[in-house]
């Protein structure tokens, strides 16, 4: 199940593999994102991004069918502010604090190895 970027939505130019995984809390509920990480590609067009609304919790992320592939122009088109952080390495993390500020560097975080 995917839902479509507005119509007036832009098109970001994006590069590299175009698959991401995002929660049905960022793109059918349109969401706001705000915790996205970059983890090792988990089939061949995956580029690794995960994207969360930062309001699931644990419960929500250990159902499969609350996280599905998308085209990344998908998301880029729902939340451009997460454009100029993809073509950061495996491992990076970004967060908005603020629903409507900026991403900032998450640290030290790292995902879980289940």
């Amino acid at each position: 199940m995917s839902t479509l970027p507005r119509p007036d939505a832009p098109s970001p130019v994006l590069t590299g593999p175009g698959r991401c995984l995002a929660t049905d809390k960022v793109v059918v509920d349109r969401q706001p994102v705000r915790f996205m990480y970059r983890e090792a590609p988990m089939f061949a067009e995956d580029s690794g991004w995960r994207f969360l609304a930062g309001t699931e919790s644990d419960e929500y992320m250990e159902n499969p069918k609350h996280q599905r592939a998308h085209d990344l122009t998908v998301l880029a088109s729902h939340d451009p502010s997460i454009v100029p952080h993809l073509e950061a390495p495996v491992g990076a993390a970004f967060q908005k604090p603020v629903k409507d500020g900026p991403f900032e560097d998450a640290g030290d975080w790292e995902a879980d190895e289940d």
